[in-house]
């Protein structure tokens, strides 16, 4: 017995298949947005970069093998507004630019919107390289991956914007007549 499939058969079968994809990739986005809310991530001082820009290798755990270069460069504007990094090798550590960690919470709705997927962040971080990653910087750990991906920060821009949008302090504060 031959079956044939109306046109409005078809085109619900392929309404279907469509549904099942999109989901599947919202499910995806879902999951990478979870893990970019977590913000697990290490920062490693790499060279002194062009003045007011830090040079830094950011590793982000994924369960993936891949790293999604946006989550690598939210984690490193994440950790140079709140976590800073230490010293190595002769290239000096610096300091978070917010001094008070609870500025996170207190204006969570700025950094919402910040690190949103295509947000502002996205203005003071490049990748280096193209951001390929070499082998050695890609290590399974247990159940997923920590992956380094080096990356130039504008620190002296991201430092104005937070300082002209209130979240943190002008440098010169202290020193006004």
């Amino acid at each position: 017995m031959k079956m044939f499939l109306t046109t409005g058969a078809l085109i619900c079968a392929l309404l279907v298949s469509v549904s099942f994809t999109t989901s599947g990739q919202s499910k995806k986005k879902d999951k990478g947005d979870k893990e970019t809310k977590g913000f697990r991530y290490e920062i490693e001082a790499m060279k002194t970069g062009v003045q007011g820009t830090y040079l830094i290798k950011v590793w982000s755990y994924s369960k993936q093998p891949i790293m999604p270069m946006d989550l690598a460069k939210k984690n490193a504007v994440h950790g140079i507004i709140f976590k800073g990094f230490p010293a190595k090798d002769g290239v000096p550590g610096q300091l978070a630019l917010a001094a008070d960690p609870a500025v996170e919470t207190e204006k969570a709705e700025f950094f919402d919107n910040f690190f949103k997927d295509g947000g502002e962040y996205l203005k003071y971080v490049t990748l280096v390289g193209d951001g390929q990653i070499a082998p050695e910087d890609r290590m399974k750990m247990g159940k997923e991956f920590k992956i380094g991906v080096v990356v130039s920060v504008d620190v002296a821009a991201l430092r104005r914007a937070l300082e002209d949008a209130g979240i943190i302090k002008k440098l010169d504060n202290g020193f006004t007549s």
